[in-house]
C-alpha cells in the first residue's frame, strides 16, 4: 500500500490532521502582547516591596533556620508575611530587590490565619504594595505570585484564580476562610509572598500548596491580611471571643431535626462548661447542643470559630440550644479569648 494510503488508514481513511504552522493571527498576536505587557508591569511595579525573609531560631528544642517571602505595605516597614515563616524566630532579616538588607522583629503573629506582621528595623523609606479588595476578586481573573522559592529571590509565576471562598486548616487546625485558589506555580520559599492582580494590588498571601497535586495553590484573601494587620496595631494581637465551653461536632438525628425545625446535618455538642466562664454564668450545661449564634447556624466548631470573632467580645450573643428535647435561647456574654483557655471555645 503507498505510504500515503497507509497514513490515511492511520486515520480511518480520512485525511491526516494538517499542522497550521501560519504565524498567529494578528488579534491572537495583540493579546499576548496585552497579557504579557499586564505581566511586566505588575513584576515591575511590585518587586521591588517583595520581601526575602530569613529566620533564624528554635523549633522542636533545636537551633533552625529559614527562609521564606513577604511584602512591604508602608514605607516605614510594616510587612506582611505567613506566621509559619517566622514562628519560633530569635533573629529575622530582610532583604529587598535593591540588596537592601535589614533586621525585622515580629509585631504580631496569628497562626489562626498564618499571618504575621513584622517591623523592618531601618530608617529608609521602603517600596510598598497595595492591599486589593480581595472581595472583588473573581475566578479566571489573572493571578501573579511573586517570591523567593528555593530561595531563587524575586521569582515570578503567572496563572489564574481558580476559585475563591475555599477553606484551609491552619497548623494549629483552626480553619481558614476566605482563601483564593490559585494555579500560579508555588513552591517552598513562596510563603508569605504576595498574590497580584493585573492591576498590581495584592489580593492575596501565598501561604500553602497541596503536596502531589499540580496547579492548586492557596492564598490568605488580602482583606483577611487586613483585619490581622489592624488588629495588631491596634491591639498588638488580633482579638477573638470565646464563651468558656469545650464541644464536639455531633450528628443530628433525622427525629430530633424534625422535632426541633432544624434543617441543619450537624450541631456541636457541649462536652465541658469551664468553671467561672460565660456559658456557666449564664446557665448553659453539657451535653447541651448548641445549633445557632445570633441567627446563623452552628454545624461545628468551625462554626463557632468564625462566629465568636472580636464584635462579640463584651455583646450579648443569644445562643440557640436543644437540651433534654427543648430548644430554648441562652443569653451568653463573650469575652476576649486571650483571658485564659485559649484552645477552647
Amino acid at each position: 500500500m503507498p505510504r500515503r494510503s497507509l497514513a490515511f488508514a492511520a486515520y480511518g481513511g480520512s485525511p491526516p490532521p494538517s499542522i497550521d504552522d501560519s504565524p498567529p493571527a494578528a488579534g491572537d498576536s495583540a493579546l499576548l502582547d496585552a497579557y504579557s505587557g499586564a505581566v511586566v508591569g505588575v513584576v515591575e511595579a511590585v518587586s521591588p516591596s517583595v520581601a526575602h525573609v530569613q529566620v533564624r531560631g528554635q523549633r522542636n528544642g533545636r537551633s533552625a533556620a529559614g527562609a521564606g517571602s513577604g511584602v512591604v505595605v508602608s514605607p516605614d516597614g510594616l510587612i506582611l508575611t505567613n506566621n509559619h515563616v517566622v514562628a519560633g524566630a530569635s533573629e529575622i532579616e530582610v532583604s529587598l530587590l535593591n540588596l537592601r538588607t535589614f533586621k525585622a522583629r515580629i509585631l504580631g503573629r496569628d497562626p489562626d490565619t498564618d499571618i504575621a506582621v513584622l517591623r523592618g528595623e531601618t530608617h529608609a523609606t521602603l517600596p510598598t504594595s497595595r492591599l486589593a479588595d480581595s472581595k472583588r476578586v473573581r475566578q479566571g481573573q489573572i493571578a501573579i505570585a511573586i517570591g523567593n522559592p528555593l530561595g531563587f529571590q524575586s521569582t515570578v509565576t503567572a496563572g489564574i484564580v481558580s476559585a475563591v471562598g475555599r477553606s484551609l486548616r491552619a497548623q494549629n487546625g483552626r480553619l481558614i476562610t476566605d482563601v483564593i485558589q490559585t494555579d500560579a506555580a508555588l513552591n517552598p520559599g513562596n510563603s508569605g509572598g504576595p498574590l497580584v492582580n493585573s492591576a498590581g494590588e495584592v489580593i492575596g498571601i501565598n501561604t500553602a500548596v497541596i503536596m502531589g497535586a499540580q496547579g492548586i495553590c492557596f492564598s490568605v484573601a488580602a482583606n483577611t491580611a487586613l483585619h490581622v494587620l489592624t488588629e495588631v496595631l491596634q491591639h498588638g494581637r488580633v482579638r477573638r471571643a470565646r464563651i468558656g465551653i469545650a464541644g464536639e461536632q455531633i450528628a443530628l438525628p433525622q427525629r430530633l431535626r424534625v422535632a426541633a425545625g432544624l434543617t441543619q446535618a450537624s450541631a456541636v455538642r457541649v462536652v465541658e462548661v469551664m468553671p467561672g466562664g460565660p456559658a456557666a454564668a449564664a446557665g448553659l450545661q453539657a451535653d447541651a447542643l448548641v445549633v445557632g449564634i445570633d441567627g446563623e447556624p452552628v454545624t461545628g466548631i468551625d462554626d463557632l470559630a468564625r462566629l465568636l470573632d472580636h464584635t462579640r467580645i463584651g455583646a450579648e450573643v443569644v445562643l440557640d440550644v436543644l437540651h433534654a428535647g427543648a430548644r430554648r435561647n441562652v443569653i451568653v456574654v463573650p469575652v476576649d479569648r486571650d483571658d485564659g483557655f485559649m484552645a477552647r471555645q
